[in-house]
């Protein structure tokens, strides 16, 4: 089974097929719109054969569907037939949990992606879990990612950024009670180094993901919400 996998970002468009390394991308943007998307893929993909099709995708998807227009391409996207437009079969998982889903190596596991603001999934077992840890108060009356996310990057320098990193890690891992970290995210290479318990996402790990959605077959609980948080 040939795997074509799509990892949707509001910039890039990344593709790549099972079992080969190399990965097309083409631009996204706020207007594009799903059909838009559709040309894309197959002009990027004519000497590609393929059998199926793993999405990720930066908004929630509630029973494989997405459930809300994403904030960084443009309209059309709720109910739209991406089977029908691909002219295959389809998975689609949360940007977010695609990328957890290719990093998880067992047990209990939290992603935590550094990007616009910060995407959380939970694997235990096998069994991908949605969170909306980012939104919960921390300091301040203020959210958990108001102190790690690119804004606080930017507002308060890599240095502090990077200690509030490193305190959010260790009580999001205390209170899911993990095994591990996978910091996943584009901000991750800011650090310098890691905190305790955690280790850093590959950029492939988003390709696995989509190959592991087909493959492995993993539970996947719903709903889920992907956003701009992991890119």
């Amino acid at each position: 089974m040939k795997i074509l996998v799509l990892d949707v970002g509001g910039t890039h468009i990344k593709l790549r097929l099972s079992e080969q390394e190399e990965v097309r991308k083409f631009d996204s943007g706020h207007l594009m719109t799903p059909q838009q998307m559709i040309d894309g893929v197959r002009a990027n993909t004519s000497d590609w054969p393929y059998d199926v099709v793993a999405i990720g995708f930066p908004a929630p998807i509630i029973n494989g569907k997405i459930a809300k227009e994403p904030v960084n391409l443009g309209p059309g996207w709720v109910g739209f037939d991406l089977e029908a437009g691909l002219g295959k079969p389809v998975r689609l998982i949360n940007d977010a949990a695609l990328q957890a889903l290719g990093g998880y190596q067992g047990g209990r596991m939290l992603f935590l992606g550094l990007g616009t603001g910060l995407g959380t999934t939970l694997i235990v077992d096998n069994v991908v879990v949605g969170l909306e840890l980012g939104h919960l108060p921390y300091r301040k009356d203020k959210e958990f990612e108001e102190y790690v996310g690119v804004a606080a990057l930017e507002r308060m320098g890599k240095k502090k950024w990077q200690a509030y990193v490193f305190e959010v890690v260790a009580r999001l891992k205390a209170a899911m009670v993990a095994d591990y970290i996978l910091l996943g995210g584009g901000n991750v290479k800011k650090l310098t180094e890691l905190p305790p318990g955690s280790r850093r996402g590959n950029n492939a790990d988003a390709f696995l993901g989509g190959e592991r959605l087909w493959r492995t077959q993993p539970v996947v609980s719903t709903p889920q919400r992907g956003d701009e948080n992991v890119h």
